[in-house]
């Protein structure tokens, strides 16, 4: 029997035992809730465009310790499962992680990519062909927000909000069930509370965040579900990163994120002994403590991720597991079962990010058969873009998106009336960029990391300059850190949507108060985060670099001596306001900071701990959460935006130049 004190067989879960001395694993009872060690099996309605044909919502706190009993409401009761010992089902999980709101790319020239629409034609297909045998679930692995217009839709306040996009779309597209990400939560707890009340019509799950004031557990959340079909039960936990996830927010300064490992530990072996085949939504990261993908320079901190995870459930009981990851946008698997990607025998997999992939896991499960030899299939389904300028006997044009490649239907019913709804806001021009502004994509992507950048100098100025409105008065100086730039413009009208796709991040405006050694100090620690002349051949600079190097406002110019290796940098003739700062030590400035510095940038480690990314010698970065912060409220996106109103665009007379603020060398 497993160490956790289950003793009956799956098979008798709803009988009663002879046996005084043991205690069964679901009990009948009147209570509404679960006590201490127990979790409340309630029934509830699957999604109706879904495969679910019964849905069992698990209700309690599975943070307290360990479940040992599973109990269901004797008005309520749960059916006896419907499979035999050793009778097969065929399990096909159709799934995605990190969409990030990119349903559909919407792009004037090379037309729109129809991403989440792609995805259900061939969920669809999938269903249509699925033998008597067989179920398929379509799931979501997290991050359904935060990353393109329609999030302008969520709104920041309750009377903004217009639709939940992300939830509404995935709702409509058959998603049985989805984990909270931590993106979810970007725009507070309360907006991610109505989008889930108002659009998602399948259960969203997380086993460790908990003592939000907005969010309830066993109402707007559960720690763990059961979808069934063809009498095949399928268990899900979901797991949220610790990491990068917005806690002690002032709106909401109780809310904490759990130790996984922790909640696995408490809910696997008890949700094990009542299906036949557990599925762990792990949004938490591909890794262990760090996360690595592709060149140099991509490493990441990720704390108790996948590998912990599998590690922990694999010991936990015999029955079937699969992880599907999230939070990390790798691609898993995408020839088959990658050997290294098996720990404890559950297999890990994710399908990378922004709606690149669907992901594809079948196993045939024997009930009560353990997990030797399930799995039958793991791969990654390509997700074509869209590039209309390519003519259809060009042989690239195999690879992009038909009018064929999606659901039009869906499409036409579902997106078509959220893109309506933006389409007064993403067309709305807010300016123009000048000829002469040095802004354009090839530029920004190549520069952000290495040196300074034209745009990033307009945007921290913008921001010194609209400080004239903040509640708590002028700021002395603005920082912006550099993965929070995703490209750069195009000369010509400016629209919403342009400007969006620059910066898609839900950051505010904080206001720091820092003395003048501590600005010297931060000036130290950003010097080890650049990325070296040597380095970059080495490096995909399109993608993240998650080292925190920062971009400062015009009041603050230094020179950046780069030494032998990042660990002999230095930040050297540095003035502020006009100053030398060794004169400024014990003077007080305040600084404008964007929320993700604010927090301490996570993996960026502005938190204290090392710097990654490829930073040789374990240097600790900077801790900037202990800060004296003021809270403005604003959206820093709004007033970079109506900055660029005021000023009619984006020019080198408004900003976007190089001034030698920063010097390399």
């Amino acid at each position: 029997m497993l160490s956790s004190g289950f003793s009956l067989s799956r098979r008798n879960f709803l009988a009663t035992t002879a046996a005084a001395a043991i205690t069964p694993l679901i009990a009948f009872r009147v209570a509404a809730q679960a006590g201490a060690g127990e979790l409340l099996m309630v029934p509830s309605s699957p999604n109706p465009a879904g495969a679910a044909e019964r849905l069992f919502l698990l209700k309690g706190d599975a943070l307290a310790g360990p479940i040992r009993t599973i109990v269901t409401e004797a008005a309520n009761p749960v059916p006896a499962p419907a499979l035999a010992d050793g009778e097969r089902r065929v399990l096909r999980l159709m799934h995605f992680n990190d969409l990030h709101n990119h349903i559909t790319e919407m792009h004037a020239t090379r037309g729109d990519t129809h991403r989440l629409s792609q995805m259900v034609q061939k969920v669809n297909a999938v269903r249509a062909a699925a033998a008597e045998d067989e179920v398929v679930f379509f799931v979501s692995g997290g991050d359904d927000h935060t990353g393109s217009v329609f999030d302008e839709l969520l709104g920041w306040a309750p009377e903004e909000f217009v639709a939940d996009a992300g939830y509404r779309a995935a709702s409509a597209a058959g998603v049985d069930i989805a984990v909270l990400g931590n993106h979810e939560f970007d725009r507070g707890a309360e907006m991610l509370r109505i989008g889930i009340e108002a659009d998602a019509a399948f259960p969203v799950l997380t086993a460790n965040v908990h003592g939000s004031q907005h969010l309830a557990r066993d109402r707007d959340y559960v720690a763990a579900a059961v979808l069934e079909a063809k009498g095949l039960r399928v268990g899900f936990i979901g797991l949220t990163t610790q990491i990068d996830t917005r806690t002690g927010q002032p709106d909401d300064p109780g809310m904490q994120v759990a130790s996984p490992i922790a909640a696995v530990s408490n809910i696997v072996p008890a949700l094990a002994e009542i299906c036949d085949v557990v599925v762990i939504l792990s949004h938490c990261g591909y890794g262990s403590g760090q996360h690595r993908t592709g060149k140099a320079g991509a490493a990441r901190l990720i704390g108790e991720g996948d590998f912990d995870i599998a590690e922990a459930a694999g010991r936990l009981t015999e029955k079937p597991v699969v992880l599907i990851g999230g939070h990390s946008h790798t691609a898993l698997n995408a020839e088959g079962i990658d050997p290294d990607n098996v720990m404890e025998g559950v297999l890990m997999t994710q399908a990378d990010a922004n709606g690149r992939y669907l992901g594809e896991v079948a196993m045939s499960i024997r009930a009560n058969g353990g997990r030797q030899g399930w799995f039958t299939h793991v791969g990654l389904h390509p997700v074509k873009p869209r590039d209309n300028r390519i003519a259809a006997d060009d042989p690239r044009a195999a690879n992009l998106e038909t009018d064929a490649d999606f659901d039009q239907a869906f499409e036409a019913r579902v997106v078509a009336p959220l893109i309506a709804a933006l389409d007064e806001k993403l067309a709305e021009t807010i300016g123009v960029v000048a000829d002469d502004a040095d802004v354009l994509p090839e530029r920004v992507i190549a520069d952000r990391y290495s040196r300074e950048t034209a745009l990033l100098n307009f945007m921290n100025d913008a921001l010194v300059a609209r400080s004239r409105t903040f509640p708590q008065g002028p700021v002395d100086l603005a920082l912006f850190n550099a993965t929070a730039i995703i490209t750069g413009l195009q000369h010509g009208p400016l629209s919403f949507g342009d400007w969006y796709a620059v910066m898609p991040y839900a950051d505010q405006v904080h206001v720091a108060s820092m003395t003048g050694a501590q600005i010297a100090e931060m000036l130290q620690s950003n010097a080890h985060r650049l990325v070296r002349e040597d380095e970059a051949a080495e490096m995909d600079l399109s993608g993240f670099v998650s080292r925190g190097f920062l971009h400062f406002s015009g009041g603050l110019r230094y020179r950046i001596v780069p030494g032998a290796d990042a660990t002999q940098a230095r930040a050297v003739d540095i003035t502020l306001l006009g100053q030398p700062l060794d004169d400024l030590r014990h003077e007080r400035f305040s600084i404008a900071v964007n929320t993700y510095v604010q927090l301490g940038a996570f993996a960026e480690a502005w938190n204290g701990q090392p710097i990654v990314a490829g930073v040789p010698g374990e240097l600790p970065g900077m801790d900037l959460r202990g800060l004296d912060y003021s809270h403005t409220g604003l959206v820093y996106r709004n007033e970079i935006i109506a900055h660029i109103r005021e000023l009619g665009g984006i020019s080198e007379a408004s900003g976007a130049r190089l001034d030698g603020r920063l010097i390399i060398g």
